[in-house]
């Protein structure tokens, strides 16, 4: 199927969620993950308006800025991203989704020539196979970085285990959410914190229903 029509699609659903939670569907923003298809569907991605564009590794990133020209997209690194790998991507991209120690935000802050928007990775289910902080660990780690003037905390980003179980899902977006409001209480310089970017393609709407404002959408938007 085209990407509009799955973009149509996708669209109603995050309308029905959105107002199953009270929510307005313009808050959330649809980062279609790009990382597994060719150069050819992500133009196709581009065409049927979406402007936010996910991949995860340097070489597929730097293939497809070649093809994709445009001042309108915004390119968003979402794998895990390694310490020496960190030159070849900060300064073309706009959102990092996977800081989640030390090493990688000296790294950042050393490389990049203008502030990154930067989601906090967390591992909130404490899977073995996952990256990213603790949820205790994240809240201790946002105050090492306010001298780090490279890097904007924008929000969290989480992954939700494999699990069909919804009351799994709920459980682990809202526990995101709990640790999102307390360390933007913490009011500190540049961590604002404000945005979730929470839900794949097979869990957005609970997602969205539990405060997602970002969502990284790929199979069931651009396909595998």
């Amino acid at each position: 199927m085209s990407v509009k029509k799955n973009l149509e699609q996708i669209m109603n659903r995050i309308k029905k969620a959105s107002e199953a939670a009270g929510r307005n569907p313009d808050e959330i923003t649809i980062v279609a993950v790009t990382k597994y298809v060719s150069n050819e569907r992500a133009e196709e991605a581009v065409r049927a308006g979406l402007v936010h564009l996910g991949e995860n590794r340097p070489e597929g990133l730097d293939e497809k800025k070649k093809v994709i020209v445009s001042n309108q997209v915004k390119w968003h690194f979402i794998g895990s991203l390694q310490s020496r790998k960190v030159k070849k991507v900060i300064n073309e991209v706009d959102f990092v989704h996977s800081l989640d120690r030390l090493s990688l935000a000296e790294e950042i802050q050393k490389r990049a020539e203008h502030p990154v928007k930067c989601f906090l990775q967390v591992n909130v289910s404490g899977e073995e196979q996952k990256h990213g902080l603790s949820p205790e660990n994240a809240s201790e780690f946002v105050e090492e970085l306010v001298n780090y003037d490279k890097i904007k905390v924008i929000g969290l980003m989480t992954m939700a285990p494999n699990t069909q179980d919804e009351v799994v899902l709920r459980d682990c977006f809202m526990n995101l959410r709990k640790l999102r409001d307390l360390i933007q209480e913490k009011k500190l310089p540049n961590v604002p914190c404000t945005e979730l970017s929470m839900g794949m393609s097979n869990d957005f709407e609970i997602a969205i229903q539990e405060g997602a404002t970002y969502i990284r959408i790929g199979s069931s938007l651009v396909g595998e």
